[in-house]
């Protein structure tokens, strides 16, 4: 009986690398790579041969010169445009669609277009959209950045900000139960506040965040409600219940029946940027939506709402 042997298209296999390549680079950056496909063409085609095409190939397309002053590079680039000066890298993906689609996540650009658009048209497509996407990944990379510059090593010493003041962790080993304690108001602005926490020396990371984080989730509890009730007299509203948000990506939210849920994380903010999502949130309970009426109703409280708005969107929420 006779036994098939498997089909091998190395030369296949090394267009596909050099497309690949001409997609994502400049012709005459991959001519080194095509001129060894050409010259393994003339070759025998011996069995597992082209291994050592398609190791070329992908060294010479790894070694391209790509010149830029800043890039913007999808971890799944399969293809690049140079937009204002800077490259671009994005992920093609062709599917069964009529249009052209854009989407920047966090890891870059990807651009979802028909299965029968020429690499031309997706080009001058990505470039007629240039201003919105440097915008849109630029904006994204500002805000990794800021959760980056944001994000703490929790250990002795680790630092915090507290109602946008720094507050440092101090460990206390002595015996003793008890919780949390700040330090009494010191007299400069810019002095560091120390919470001292009843924990070993050696306690792990995870045991000092959630004792941090239990300490700032009452502290929250407390300034919300103090806040809520000073506020909702002038807007002349009831609240009913006051519920903590663990929200990625809000900082509040207010229901008709009177309930209102904060982000526990407004504590790390200034005093009146947490004043700002509190009427805000109050100011719901008067108009259920963002109409020009709602904006009138948090300018009587807080005109200067709208830099506060500003200020509030350039905070982290993830610490």
């Amino acid at each position: 009986m006779p036994v098939s042997r498997p089909t091998h298209k190395p030369a296949a296999m090394g267009r596909r690398l050099v497309q690949l390549a001409l997609d994502f680079f400049s012709p005459a950056a991959v001519v080194e790579a095509a001129s060894a496909v050409k010259a393994f063409d003339s070759q025998p085609k011996e069995r597992f041969a082209h291994t050592d095409i398609a190791s070329t190939a992908i060294k010479n397309i790894a070694l391209l010169p790509v010149h830029c002053l800043e890039s913007f590079v999808h971890p799944r680039a399969s293809r690049q445009v140079l937009l204002e000066g800077r490259v671009v890298a994005y992920e093609l993906k062709r599917g069964k669609r009529r249009t052209i689609g854009f989407c920047v996540g966090s890891d870059g650009l990807a651009v979802s277009v028909p299965k029968w658009l020429r690499l031309g048209e997706i080009d001058d497509a990505v470039r007629a959209k240039s201003s919105w996407i440097l915008k849109k990944l630029t904006d994204t990379r500002q805000r990794h950045q800021q959760l980056e510059s944001a994000r703490i090593e929790w250990k002795e010493g680790a630092s915090f900000p507290f109602l946008g003041k720094p507050v440092q962790v101090v460990l206390d080993s002595s015996p003793g139960k008890g919780q949390a304690v700040l330090d009494a108001d010191l007299e400069s602005a810019t002095a560091v506040r120390l919470l001292r926490i009843k924990l070993p020396l050696d306690a792990s990371p995870d045991k000092i965040q959630q004792a941090v984080q239990l300490w700032l989730m009452q502290q929250a509890q407390q300034i919300f409600t103090a806040r809520l009730d000073f506020f909702a007299p002038q807007l002349g509203v009831q609240w009913h219940k006051l519920g903590l948000s663990n929200a990625k990506t809000r900082w509040g939210s207010a229901s008709s029946t009177g309930a209102i849920r904060l982000n526990w994380r407004l504590v790390h903010v200034k005093p009146e940027l947490v004043d700002y999502v509190v009427v805000h949130e109050l100011s719901h309970l008067r108009v259920m939506d963002h109409s020009p009426r709602f904006w009138a109703t948090v300018e009587s409280v807080l005109p200067n709402h709208a830099a506060l708005r500003r200020q509030l969107k350039k905070e982290p929420m993830s610490r």
